[in-house]
This record gives C-alpha cells, sequence and structure tokens, in this order.
C-alpha cells in the first residue's frame, strides 16, 4: 500500500467517528474527534485492519489570554483555555493524527493503553506536564518531574511562568 492509499484507508476507517479530517500535507492525514470517540478510532485503526502503530502522543496547549493594557501584552490565562492531545500514527510514510480537544475545566480522555501498552509512557507524561487526566491509564506515577512536585501546576502550559524565589534563597 502506498501512502496515498493508506491515508485514503485511514480517512475511509475514521468516517463517522470524526468531526472532520483534513491533509494538511501530502503524507498526512489529520483527523479532529470528540473525546468520546478516541478509543473506536483507535481500535478501528489497529484492532480490526492493522493500520499501523502509534508512533507519538503529543499535547498541545491553547490558553485563552488577557492583554495588559499598560504594555500591550497578551499574558496566558492559568485557568481559561484548552489542551489539544495529538495521536500520531505511522504506516510507511502515512501519518494519521487523532486530534482531541479538551477544556481546562475537564481536561479528562480515556486512556487508550488497553489498546496500546505502550501509550503508558505517552500519558504519563500529558498527566504531568499538561494536566489531561487519563481514566483506566494503569500507572499515575510521576515519569518526569519530581514526586514532591506541587499539584495541579503544569509546566507546559504556557501559563507557567517558574517558581517565585522564597525570601530565604535570596538572603543566602
Amino acid at each position: 500500500m502506498n501512502t496515498q492509499e493508506a491515508l485514503d484507508s485511514a480517512q475511509s476507517i475514521l468516517n463517522g467517528l470524526a468531526y472532520s479530517s483534513s491533509r494538511p500535507e501530502e503524507n498526512r492525514l489529520d483527523a479532529i474527534l470528540p473525546p468520546q470517540n478516541l478509543k473506536p478510532a483507535v481500535e478501528a485503526l489497529l484492532v480490526k485492519p492493522g493500520w499501523g502503530y502509534l508512533s507519538a502522543i503529543t499535547g498541545l496547549d491553547h490558553p485563552d489570554y488577557e492583554v495588559d493594557p499598560a504594555t500591550n501584552l497578551r499574558k496566558p490565562l492559568a485557568d481559561q483555555g484548552s489542551v489539544e492531545v495529538l495521536y500520531h500514527f505511522c504506516n510507511g510514510a502515512a501519518v494519521t493524527t487523532l486530534r482531541v480537544m479538551l477544556p481546562y475545566s475537564d481536561p479528562t480522555l480515556d486512556s487508550i493503553c488497553d489498546i496500546v501498552s505502550a501509550a503508558t509512557l505517552y500519558e504519563r507524561e500529558l498527566m504531568e506536564l499538561f494536566g489531561v487526566e487519563l481514566t483506566g491509564t494503569p500507572n499515575k506515577e510521576h515519569l518526569i518531574l519530581p514526586d514532591d512536585w506541587p499539584e495541579g501546576v503544569y509546566p507546559l502550559r504556557k501559563s507557567f511562568s517558574g517558581f517565585a524565589k522564597s525570601s530565604e534563597s535570596e538572603k543566602g
């Protein structure tokens, strides 16, 4: 199967599960899914026809912004916006990306580890760095951040600006 045939096949498989799809590049298919269709889409791609394999899961932060009237600079709001989760599947040179948007107010998604056990590392990264809650994931231990990392602080969200220095560290 050549690249175009693989993308046509993936588009056909995802028909009815995605809100929409597009081909942003010659070898890519992007499908935008509602959260509840993620697992059926992954199963449709991997279990039945064996379309390809999971190559990565990535996150994108899409905060809402406020504008500082004094400087006219945009500042991301920590509590308003969404996280987009991208599931990248490959079949030769063909790449199909399943895109799911989650609001900050409910960044919850079903784990796909029961379908692709290797997804656990990516899911742990999403939980730690973006604050996505993955229901049913087998391992919620920290992968990257220290165990004493503050709850609710997600370093890959655009609103993260580091930690303020304490007065004790400034004295020393």
